[in-house]
């Protein structure tokens, strides 16, 4: 029933570690899921320094998912977006032909606090690569809701369970957020070929085998898939239909080598615009110098 477990790899991203699942070794996906990173958790005294913000940077070839469990943050985009985001809301972001974005925590900076949350990328389908770019943003009241049996579900985006999220996706997927009470079983089912539970809190068992705070395990397609917990957890789960081979360097998803090389090349000779707002900084291509230094630094 498992066939894979992969373990986060905690990586410090200037003050702020999260714990990145996807990709995995050999570039694994999950259904359109290329990306998967797990923010904190983390507390945060106020006053922390400004460098621990996500500075603009590009996008291309996919959508990034935000969904925090705790914290805020803003998102500013050059589409013209800015939009805060707190726990149970979606921030959703389609890059396609090309988009850049940061990521700011203003208000944590203000006030202090715990960030925890995730944010995934998913690999837009052929047809949609070289889409326009946009964005939407979701409160967590609209998203299709469970309680019952120990278990409070959440269905985050696509649809599954009989239910449809109104996060408007490129492709088939489902994305869901699930609270268990300890002692609690809830089935994943098994509609989709490429499926994966995620665990951000506590533990589970599957298929006989436990699974801790920061795996995700990989399940073979076919059969519906029994979740216990163990402990009270928190566990997502996502998976879709897949979208073929992708390939992915530093920001880039695509489905050519030569389109990462256009965009590294784009953004290098400054043709990408900046989000609007914050537009005095961004994050140089790997092995570039840095940017000039920012009044706002």
């Amino acid at each position: 029933m498992i066939q894979l477990v992969i373990d986060q790899r905690r990586r410090d991203l200037g003050g702020f570690e999260v714990g990145r699942v996807l990709p995995h070794h050999g570039g694994r996906m999950v259904g359109p899921f290329i990306f998967f990173d797990h923010m904190g958790p983390a507390d945060f005294q106020a006053g922390f320094p400004r460098d621990v913000d996500v500075r603009p940077h590009p996008h291309i070839g996919l959508s990034t998912l935000s969904y925090l469990f705790e914290g805020e943050m803003t998102h500013r985009d050059s589409t013209g977006a800015m939009q805060v985001i707190r726990p149970g809301e979606v921030n959703w972001m389609t890059a396609g032909s090309g988009v850049t974005h940061s990521e700011r925590f203003e208000t944590l900076r203000a006030n202090g606090g715990r960030m925890n949350g995730i944010q995934t990328w998913l690999a837009l389908p052929l047809e949609a690569e070289e889409t326009e770019p946009w964005f939407a943003h979701y409160d967590g009241e609209d998203l299709p809701t469970y309680d019952g049996g120990g278990m409070w579900a959440r269905l985050i985006a696509g649809e599954a369970f009989g239910a449809k999220s109104p996060v408007e996706v490129s492709s088939p997927l489902f994305y869901v957020h699930w609270r268990l009470d300890a002692g609690a079983t809830a089935q994943l089912e098994s509609k989709y070929p490429e499926r994966a539970a995620y665990v951000a809190q506590g533990v589970v068992e599957v298929d006989g085998q436990q699974l801790h705070e920061g795996q995700m395990a990989i399940f073979e397609p076919g059969a519906t898939v029994p979740v216990i917990a163990v402990t009270p957890a928190i566990v997502l789960l996502l998976g879709g239909e897949p979208v073929g081979e992708r390939f992915i360097e530093w920001n880039f998803v695509a489905s050519s080598r030569q389109r990462i090389e256009d965009a590294k090349a784009d953004w290098r000779a400054g043709r990408m615009k900046l989000p609007i707002f914050d537009e005095k900084e961004w994050i140089p291509l790997p092995g570039d110098p840095p940017p000039p230094a920012s009044p706002m630094s």
